[in-house]
């Protein structure tokens, strides 16, 4: 059984919304967690071979001066591939990040085999009273302490990796579901929200 808290927890900073329009990354953040405890980081900022626009520099504080130094996707994306390697994978909103993910691999011809969890998700159904399910509203709502600016990959990934253990540890104190299986985490994220209890209580 794959445990829910031994997994990578990622995030993209990228120069617009789809790789399938031509978008490419410019940083990656992850956090490894091992039976719930960080074991290692990984950020690299990513030259992507063009200007980013002064929308993405405003949103993500990351400048053009910033990345013209910066090594090119493919030597970091080498060096993500083997950083993930043999992890299931979380992200919040998880289809944005899996859509640059498999892209950018593809570019290097490599894969990986763990599979993807979505933190927003999960979110909507362990959180049913929240106002709404961003990542930084979510922070706000169980009280996690903030002490960085959101939208750069690595302090989105710290703070996605402490919601997502807060999420667990939620499931385990309610249900005395422990260890929690990643696969549980994936139906639950696609069960109605009106029948969350009654999942969690079956399993």
């Amino acid at each position: 059984m794959t445990k829910a808290n031994t997994v990578v927890v990622l995030d993209f900073e990228t120069t617009g919304l789809s790789p399938d329009y031509g978008d490419r990354a410019i940083e990656i953040g992850a956090v490894r967690i091992e039976d719930g405890e960080v074991v290692a980081r990984f950020q690299e900022l990513m030259n992507p071979g063009r200007r980013i626009d002064s929308f993405i520099e405003d949103y993500t504080g990351i400048t053009n001066s910033m990345l013209k130094d910066a090594p090119p996707c493919i030597e970091v994306m080498h060096r993500f591939a083997d950083f993930i390697n043999g992890y299931n994978l979380v992200a919040h909103n998880a289809s944005f990040d899996k859509r640059f993910l498999d892209a950018e691999l593809a570019r290097i011809s490599r894969t990986y085999t763990g599979h993807f969890a979505c933190s927003l998700l999960t979110a909507r159904r362990i959180y049913q009273g929240s106002p709404n399910h961003k990542l930084g509203t979510l922070v706000d709502y169980i009280n996690i302490p903030t002490d960085g600016v959101f939208h750069r990959a690595l302090y989105d990934s710290e703070m996605t990796t402490k919601l997502w253990l807060a999420m667990l540890e939620n499931i385990t104190e309610q249900y005395a579901i422990d260890p929690i299986p990643f696969t549980l985490i994936q139906k639950l994220s696609k069960t109605p929200k009106n029948k969350i209890r009654n999942f969690l209580q079956q399993w």
